[in-house]
């Protein structure tokens, strides 16, 4: 299956605002409340600590991982670089270990090297959606593809009628412009059946989206 997991938007739409760069990969968005149901969990990728939260907002941020054998990614999810590579020295926001541990590709119309940190390769592809998808399933070995963001990449694997499944957090925040993902999680309902719960600490309500 292909599946958007634990993908965070605004209450009005957004997965980030304008202005994205090194410093603000979210650009005007602060990942800090757009993303608060999900950093303290327990199960958030790379928690070393042996703490975090429990309950529904952690159940679902554990399924990040679940039966996943490759990522796909939009290009600027990987990066605020815009136009060809001059200088292949950016490797991502994550440092040496990168949380993915599958082969990760990276959607974009510039193609550069594929490399490796620690257990993750990121590929770098150009085509249909439905060409990158075939890659990713040929990669996955029979385990789920997720596709990981951003919004717009989301919103193409959808207008393909190739997303399976979907989580997406509505966050109690507003963002107003950047890159947006729905008017309403209502669209999507003509295609999919949908349940909604809210968190019980208030910083999401979770959208499930299923064929």
């Amino acid at each position: 299956m292909l599946r958007v997991q634990n993908f965070t938007v605004s209450a009005d739409g957004f997965g980030s605002g304008e202005g994205q760069s090194l410093e603000r990969p979210f650009g005007t968005a602060d990942p800090a409340s757009l993303m608060a149901w999900f950093f303290p969990t327990a199960s958030f990728p790379g928690r070393t600590d042996g703490g975090g939260t429990r309950g529904i907002d952690d159940v679902l941020a554990r399924d990040w991982s679940h039966g996943i054998g490759a990522e796909i990614m939009g290009a600027n999810k990987f990066s605020p670089h815009r136009g060809p590579w001059t200088d292949t020295s950016w490797q991502g926001w994550w440092g040496d270990e990168p949380p993915f541990g599958t082969p990760v590709f990276v959607w974009t119309h510039h193609l550069r090297p594929s490399f490796s940190l620690g257990g993750t390769t990121f590929h770098f592809v150009s085509g249909s959606p439905a060409e990158v998808l075939a890659w990713a399933e040929e990669a996955a070995g029979g385990l789920d593809v997720r596709l990981g963001g951003g919004a717009a990449s989301v919103r193409a694997f959808l207008d393909a009628g190739l997303v399976d499944t979907l989580h997406v957090a509505v966050a109690p925040v507003t963002i107003g412009a950047g890159s947006r993902l729905w008017s309403s999680p209502a669209e999507l309902e003509d295609r999919y059946r949908h349940e909604e719960v809210a968190s019980p600490t208030g910083r999401a309500v979770h959208h499930l989206f299923w064929r």
